[in-house]
């Protein structure tokens, strides 16, 4: 028996033994907001190795939730990482897991950072279809540290991008505490006087934005 095989005839046994590898489910996180070079995956997972890097991307393949194809242009080449239906698939689960995973956060601990695609598949699990606007089109960028984000209302749906956008209605800037302003233990007032968020633009859609954005929230803390 191979060993991350279970040796059980069972759906769970066998997603965890795909999934269960470190590093796996945030290899597939990145690839399910967009195709990544080998490059971009190994900035974007800050402390993987390239050779773990290398081995979970091959595995992935083999189990059919990747592809790779070789793009040209700009006179060089490089190979492109993609997500596959089946991969798609789980996108529901990985959701709720990262709902789950959110409800004891509050602040990062120390060493840990935001990445683009956190911050984008962060944004969509808080979204959870929650858009009110009827009217017209709203764009928020957001920015935690370093990794920046864009969303669209449009309609009924919500719309998650990573990087910036070029005419943004509001621009929200996270500070400490901007998690408690999602999870409604801060209000809107609370959180700009507070510094949870620095605002630029229509400031009276924050109210709007914080409405659309919801995270879960336990007393539980995890540390």
């Amino acid at each position: 028996m191979r060993s991350r095989e279970y040796g059980q005839f069972c759906g769970l046994a066998r997603a965890a033994e795909v999934l269960g590898q470190r590093w796996t489910m945030l290899i597939l996180r990145d690839l399910l907001v967009g195709p990544r070079r080998y490059s971009d995956l190994l900035a974007g997972l800050p402390g993987i190795a390239t050779n773990v890097l290398a081995a979970r991307l091959k595995e992935l393949e083999a189990d059919g939730l990747v592809t790779c194809e070789l793009q040209t242009g700009n006179g060089g080449r490089s190979v492109i990482y993609r997500a596959t239906p089946r991969a798609e698939e789980l996108a529901p689960a990985l959701d709720a897991l990262g709902r789950w995973g959110a409800a004891t956060m509050r602040e990062p601990r120390e060493g840990e950072v935001v990445t683009d695609a956190a911050l984008v598949a962060g944004l969509r699990v808080a979204a959870g279809g929650r858009a009110r606007r009827p009217g017209r089109d709203v764009v928020y960028v957001i920015r935690s540290g370093a990794a920046v984000a864009h969303a669209t209302m449009r309609g009924t749906t919500v719309e998650v991008e990573a990087g910036e956008h070029p005419e943004p209605d509001l621009v929200v800037v996270a500070g400490p505490g901007f998690r408690d302003l999602l999870a409604g233990v801060l209000d809107a007032d609370a959180a700009i006087e507070s510094g949870a968020v620095e605002l630029t633009g229509d400031a009276s859609l924050l109210t709007e934005f914080t409405a659309t954005f919801r995270v879960p929230y336990s007393e539980t803390v995890t540390f």
